[in-house]
């Protein structure tokens, strides 16, 4: 608009200076997510055994298969200490997530027990580690967010994960992935979706459910489950 009126007024005043375009940035615009499957995942895990070291190959694997499980931010889970799982009833306390909010992620026993044989061999390999993490790098101390980056995309190189993909996938795709396989799962188990969109926005640690609409993306797949949901209910079927 000010640009609009900048060219008007040089056509009175050659001495209006108008704007250049590029002056301003443009709007944000929404990445589009790469979506990983569960051989994508798999594939990722198994990758780790090509890096340095035992501590570091299960943490990460580790680390990977925490993310895929449960959907938490890469910060939430280099932040996590030993006492934040509580192994008898399956639970992680995020203590120092997003916009200091604390919450507790329920775990999938599977999830559970893989934490658990983590932190079994991780005290045979680390006795004594310099660091309360839950997850420890190969010097016994937190790791650290840039090199969990770094690591991640040797990962993918090894792997070939998104080797075809429109954009390279990124760590925090995780995320989006199980958002979008959560919302899968209770259409294909025929439960309602709008009422659970306040607990997925509760477990993921979002201010609120529109914030978890931002993590949402338009699948093949998803949108044939809407569709045989829709015409179930157009033709008065439950």
């Amino acid at each position: 608009m000010v640009r609009c009126f900048a060219r008007y007024l040089q056509g009175l005043d050659a001495r209006t200076e108008v704007p250049p375009v590029e002056l301003l940035p443009p709007r944000l615009r929404r990445i589009v997510p790469y979506l990983y499957t569960d051989q994508d995942v798999e594939a990722l895990m198994e990758a780790t055994c090509t890096l340095r070291g035992p501590v570091k190959r299960c943490t990460y694997a580790t680390l990977i298969g925490l993310l895929a499980s449960t959907g938490m931010r890469v910060g939430e889970a280099i932040a996590l200490d030993r006492t934040d799982l509580d192994a008898e009833h399956g639970v992680l306390v995020i203590r120092r997530g997003k916009f200091g909010k604390s919450r507790e992620i329920p775990l999938d026993p599977t999830a559970q027990s893989a934490l658990c044989a983590y932190a079994d061999r991780r005290d045979r390999l680390l006795p004594h580690p310099k660091s309360p993490a839950l997850l420890l790098s190969s010097a016994g101390t937190r790791l650290l967010y840039s090199n969990v980056q770094h690591a991640f995309a040797r990962l993918l190189d090894l792997s070939g994960v998104g080797t075809n993909a429109a954009r390279r996938p990124r760590i925090h795709d995780l995320r989006h992935t199980f958002a979008i396989k959560a919302l899968r799962g209770w259409y294909r188990r025929g439960l309602e979706v709008e009422p659970r969109m306040a607990r997925l926005s509760t477990y993921l640690g979002h201010v609120s459910p529109a914030s978890t609409y931002w993590y949402l993306t338009a699948t093949p797949e998803l949108m044939a489950l809407v569709a045989q949901r829709v015409e179930r209910l157009e033709g008065g079927l439950p």
